[in-house]
This record gives C-alpha cells, structure tokens and sequence, in this order.
C-alpha cells in the first residue's frame, strides 16, 4: 500500500489519453513516485543540512533535481520577495495570490545584450626566473610593454582612445622587462652553431668551453634548455646531434656561475632520451650510438649527485625509469643497456644490490636468446658486458679478497651464481676471473 493516493496516477493518465490503466499499474506507479519524492527529498535535505540553514526552501529542491540530473523546476525562485495580491471572492472570502511582474517588451528588445563572460581558464608558466622575465607567448613581449608606457593614465583619460590603441584592458601589465641584449643573441646563434658544426673541432671546443666557463648566461639558460630539447625530440637518428647537444647539456650543468636548479625538469627528459631511448641513429652507427649512452649515463649521474639536495625525489625517479625500461622486454637491447649504467651511475652499488641483480635471473634468458640471434647479437654482447662490468664493480665496492687476490671460482660458487644471476652471466663472471 503506497501513501501516494493512485487516484492522482489515474487522474494524470485520464489528462494525457489513457483511459483504461489497472489497478496494479496505478499502484506499482503510485509507490515509484513515493520513492522519486522521498529520493529528492532526500537530497534536499542534504543541501539544507551544509548550508546550516532548519528551513528547507526552493533552492534546495532544485539542487536537488540538479544532482539526481533531473530537469529542475522553473518559476520558483526563493531569492526574491515575493509579492501578494489579495482577490474577493464574496464576502469573507479573499484569495491571495503572487502578482506577476509586468514586462514592457519593446525595452525588453531594445535593451543591449550583455557581455558574454570569457570562460575560467587556469595554465602556469614562469613569471620570472631571477628576476628576469622569460620571452615566452603568456608574458607580455617589449612592444607591449612600451605601449603601456605611453598609454594615457589618470581619471581624466579618454576611455575611446584608450581602446583604440589597444591599451583598454589593464588586466594584463608587464611586471618585470625581459629583453635580450643583441650581443646575447648573437652568442646564443654562434653558440648553437658551433656545436652542430661537423667540419670544425676546435670550434666546437671553444663552444663548450665558452658555455661551461663564462659567468653571465643567466639569461640564455632557458633558451640553451629548449634547445636541446628540440634537437632530441627531432633528431632521435642523428647520432652526432644527439651527442653535441648532451655535450651542451654537461656545460651547463658544470657551469658553476649558472643557476639550473628550475630547469632541471626540464633538462632530465632529453638525457633520458639519449640514455635508454628506442632508437638512436640507424643501425651503422652501434658504436656510436652506445657512446652517446655513455655519455648521457655520465651527466645523469653528474645531475643526480648535484641537484638531489633541491628535489629529494631526484634519484628515485630516475631509478625507476632506468629500472622501468630494463625489466620491459619489448624494449631493444640498446635500451637495456641504458638503463644498467644508468642505475649503476645514478644510484651506485645499493641500487644494483637491491634492483638489479634479483632481475638478472629472469633477464639472462632473455640475455640468451638475443646472443643466439645474429641480428641481435652485437647489441646483447654490450649488454652482458655492462652487466658484467657493474657486477665488478660490485666486488670492488665490497672488497672480498683473499690474500689480495680474488677468490677462486670453484664449482660450488658457480652454480650459486648460475641459480642467482643466471647461467650466463655466471659463466662471463667465471672466465672473467679466471683469466
């Protein structure tokens, strides 16, 4: 039995046409419309209770039919006074009702449309990186700048001139001027040429001496960060580009006159890039190309060792790309090897105790198919080698030796390093030692 009287069901199906509805369907009707009112109810109640108000007024219903995505009712509206007129019926008999205000149509469709709000938006950019305001498209450039300057100002000014220069919004002004120096921008072109010049070495050197000696590159160093970051992205097979422009990197970084502490978010993406990337250069150039790892895995150790005190998040993000890409067997062997050295110089020998070596079990069989395969060979060779040459350095670290000489390799060890590490492995460690 439902308290919502059915007879209210049948009365609004008689309005819309339905004539012959049953007493079971106006009942099950009757308790659904029970249940959708005490629903909305429900949550009115909930909007009244969080604005700390005992009266549940219109609003609150609306909200309501709001949340539940029902379409709210129109007409009621509890922000506004409402106004009572009183009507007679006979005598002793008034009837109250809420007047409707009176709308003059003709102001209604010559008033002038309203403003179209701009919708909320929110970015963050660099306001200013040592007191100086990098060029980029959210701040204000020199040209808006000195129309500012000579822009009328005072409560006299003329609000039309004003617009028709362009200067009537006074939302945006320019807190602090950033304009390069010609001299600077001529040094940041010879810069960048001079390391991307293949003909000239002495001109590359002076280059990376001038970039990692020279005091006053404040102002140039987001310019030399986007920079590189450009030729990483758009240069991933050229090798020799990859490597000038980590060259560039590794003298800012060892430029003790610079402050690179913003910028090294910024900097770390294209020296993991260079460090445990895909493809680097085509498949000539494998020499090469594992020297650029090399020398990216060098300046990533010199970032973390230098800028972990400013983020203490640093190194561990940096492991767990390295480690990421080393336990991802879709990724080729080139990047493996990547990411050995660059666990070894970034984290040392904790993170190839803890990380690296319980993998090696599992990652030699995958080591093993890639030295049978002629193809892959070349490439698997680097990465038993840099294994190898990590587990050594290891040994050094700990210095386990006998009588100044390193312990022999009976067959007892070796089949404790096979079930650790891998047949392998164990067996590259095993010549290594007795050779």
């Amino acid at each position: 039995m439902s308290i919502w009287n059915p007879d209210n069901i049948r009365d609004v199906a008689e309005s819309v046409g339905i004539t012959n509805l049953s007493h079971d369907v106006t009942e099950n009707l009757a308790r659904d419309v029970e249940y959708r009112v005490a629903q909305v109810l429900e949550e009115a109640l909930k909007s009244m209770r969080h604005a700390k108000r005992t009266v549940l007024t219109t609003s609150d219903i609306s909200l309501a039919l709001r949340t539940l995505d029902v379409e709210p009712l129109y007409g009621y509206e509890s922000l506004r006074p409402l106004r009572f007129g009183e009507a007679s019926l006979g005598p002793g008999q008034p009837l109250f009702y809420v007047e409707d205000e009176e709308v003059d149509f003709e102001k209604l469709i010559n008033a002038p449309l309203p403003k179209v709000p701009r919708e909320v938006s929110f970015t963050g950019h660099w306001l200013a990186v040592e007191g100086v305001q990098p060029s980029i498209p959210q701040n204000p450039t020199a040209a808006d700048s000195r129309n500012l300057e000579l822009a009328s100002k005072g409560p006299n000014t003329n609000s039309t001139l004003a617009a028709m220069s362009g200067t009537g919004d006074p939302s945006v002004k320019p807190l602090v001027k950033h304009v390069l120096s010609k001299e600077l921008q001529l040094y940041f072109e010879k810069v960048c040429s001079a390391f991307l010049d293949e003909t000239s070495e002495d001109y590359r050197t002076s280059a990376y001496a001038s970039l990692r000696e020279d005091p006053g590159l404040h102002q140039l160093v987001p310019y030399f960060v986007q920079f590189i970051s450009e030729k990483v992205t758009h240069s991933l097979k050229d090798v020799f580009v990859l490597t000038q422009v980590m060259h560039m990197a590794e003298a800012l970084v060892q430029n003790r006159s610079l402050y690179i502490d913003p910028y090294i978010a910024s900097l770390v993406p294209s020296i993991l890039t260079c460090l445990i990337g895909r493809q680097l250069g085509g498949a000539p150039d494998l020499a090469e190309q594992f020297a650029l790892r090399d020398l990216a895995a060098s300046l990533l150790g010199l970032v973390a060792k230098k800028y972990s005190h400013s983020s203490h998040m640093l190194k561990p993000r940096l492991v767990r790309s390295c480690l990421k890409t080393f336990l991802d067997p879709s990724k080729p062997f080139g990047a493996h090897y990547g990411a050995v050295i660059g666990m070894q110089t970034v984290g040392g020998p904790e993170v190839v105790r803890v990380l690296l070596i319980p993998n090696l079990s599992e990652y030699s069989k995958l080591l093993s198919d890639g030295i049978e395969d002629s193809v892959r060979r070349p490439a698997a060779e680097r990465v038993l080698n840099a294994i190898t040459a990590v587990l050594a350095s290891l040994q050094k670290a700990q210095g386990s030796l006998t009588n100044g000489h390193p312990a022999a390799v009976n067959d007892d060890l070796r089949s404790r390093l096979s079930e650790k590490i891998g047949e392998l492995i164990a067996g590259r460690i095993a010549d290594a030692n007795e050779a």
